[in-house]
């Protein structure tokens, strides 16, 4: 008898809610939330503006703490790192891409994506070799030499794709990554996150509005009032394609 794999979680959430003191009001964004991300996974966390889905993702991502429960990425409780260790963390655990790009303006493509190497003290030649690698990758070839300006919307979103991917990252964290690309490039940024996901075993991660990543998605966790309303593999994805309003 075939003995079965245990599927690994990257991501654990764990009873995790967040305040925001404004003064003589608290405003509850997360209500507790538990939930587990599983390795390689395609995943987008979906819920109408306010509900809580960006603070979520900002707490996988180690980019703000819970005011009480916990965040494991990798079995490593993220809350309980210094300055120092979340900084290792990021640097070489997660890559991140925003709606904005954020990409540095007076650099390169290639030097917007070999920062992340330098930080994490790879070689120069090693670094520019990857970042030449990645930007192939990302149907970048030939514009290595080009600044920000010099990029459309989504060639920009396109190196901070391999950016992400610069450090080898067991998680990309993207937050609305098609929100500032029109429909068509919109959905070439979907697909290329798919076959980076598939081709290096990534977990990806989306904070979205955007009902195109239902195609691409693996799992979708719905947040609605602070709190995970359902969670939706793909197979159920499917049944409700073209009429999902929830």
């Amino acid at each position: 008898m075939k003995k079965e794999m245990t599927k690994k979680q990257i991501v654990r959430v764990t009873d995790v809610t967040k305040n925001f003191d404004l003064g003589k009001i608290v405003v509850n964004v997360l209500k507790g939330i538990n939930l587990e991300i599983e390795t390689g996974k395609y995943v987008s966390i979906m819920g109408p503006s306010g509900s809580g889905k960006s603070t979520l993702f900002n707490m996988i991502g180690g980019l703000d703490k819970p005011t009480e429960g916990k965040v494991f990425i990798d079995e490593v409780d993220i809350a309980q790192l210094d300055a120092y260790e979340l900084a290792w963390l990021r640097c070489r655990k997660i890559g991140y891409i925003f709606q904005t790009f954020n990409l540095i303006p007076v650099m390169t493509a290639l030097e917007n994506v070999t920062l992340p190497m330098t930080f994490a003290g790879v070689p120069g030649d090693a670094a520019i070799s990857r970042g030449m690698t990645l930007l192939a990758q990302v149907g970048l070839e030939g514009r290595h030499g080009h600044k920000p300006a010099e990029l459309s919307g989504g060639q920009q979103q396109r190196v901070a794709v391999a950016r992400a991917l610069a450090n080898s990252p067991s998680i990309i964290l993207a937050d609305e990554p098609t929100g500032n690309l029109d429909l068509k490039t919109g959905e070439e940024i979907i697909s290329l996150l798919k076959q980076m996901s598939e081709d290096q075993g990534v977990t990806v991660i989306s904070a979205t509005h955007d009902y195109k990543m239902l195609n691409v998605s693996d799992q979708v966790i719905w947040i609605r009032d602070g709190r995970v309303d359902k969670i939706q593999d793909r197979d159920e994805l499917e049944i409700h394609t073209g009429g999902m309003s929830s």
